[in-house]
Parts: C-alpha cells; structure tokens; sequence
C-alpha cells in the first residue's frame, strides 16, 4: 500500500466560503477596492481550520485563504460524533455556546458555526450565538471554544 501524497490527502477536504467583503482603501488618488475572503477547511475526521485573506480579485482571495486554512489545521476533541462537555468561546464581543447533543439531534447552527461544526465532522451540536453576529469573530469565537475542549 503506497502513502497518499499531499495533493489526494486534500482532495478529501471539505471547502466553504463563509463571507467575502469588500474593502476599500481612499488614497489621494481615489479608491482602492480588495476583497478578503473568509474561508474554512476540514477533513470532517476531527481536523479544521479557517482563514481569512485579501486580495486584489475575488478568486485570489478565496485561493489564499484556502491554502493557508489548510496550513492552520487544529484537530477537534470529540466524543463519538458529539463535543465532550458543554463551552464557551469567546473572541471580542462575540460568544459562542457549544453543547454536547445525542445520537439523531443533527448540527443545530447557525451560519459560520455550522459551517465549522460539519468540515470537524460534528455530527450532533446544539449551538448559539450571543451578543454578537460578526461572522469573523463568531467563527474564531467558536475556534476558541473548539481549542479549549478538554
């Protein structure tokens, strides 16, 4: 049996683009537009990881914040197909509740936690967002909560 090399180990990978903004820079000379993307990976087998990168196009974000999002993979403390306790994250003013579920609950999340609980392969969460909505600081809120099961 030969080792899979790097490029059929990503292949594997699940890939969601959770929000691209716009940004823009006001020079003397008018405006500057880039975007930056926000990104997660995972191999929903317990690893995850996310970015958020700009660029000077859309599709060059998007690229730049996959590849490093595959660099930065953490891996996820999980029980079966659940977290093992109950946590907090935390990141600003954002914070994140994650709940342990049982067997056939499903992943029950909003938008940027979903996205993050399915590429972990979480299978049964419940989840909520309080006091903030900012995609970023939610996902690193939830990040944070992730890193910091035992």
């Amino acid at each position: 049996m030969r080792p899979l090399n790097i490029e059929q180990q990503q292949s594997d990978m699940i890939e969601k683009v959770i929000s691209i903004n716009r940004v823009t820079k006001v020079t003397k000379g008018g405006k500057k537009l880039h975007f930056s993307a926000l990104v997660v990976v995972g191999d929903t087998k317990g690893r995850v990881g996310f970015a958020l990168e700009k660029a000077n196009e859309v599709a060059d974000a998007i690229r730049k914040s996959l590849t490093k999002a595959k660099k930065d993979l953490f891996r996820v403390t999980m029980e079966g197909t659940t977290i093992p306790h109950e946590i907090i994250g935390e990141f600003g003013a954002a914070k994140v509740l994650l709940k342990p579920a049982s067997e056939g609950t499903g992943v029950i999340a909003a938008g940027p936690v979903r996205a993050i609980c399915e590429a972990a392969g979480i299978k049964n969460i419940l989840t909520k967002c309080l006091q903030s909505n900012n995609p970023i600081n939610v996902i690193k809120a939830t990040v944070d909560g992730l890193k910091n099961l035992k």
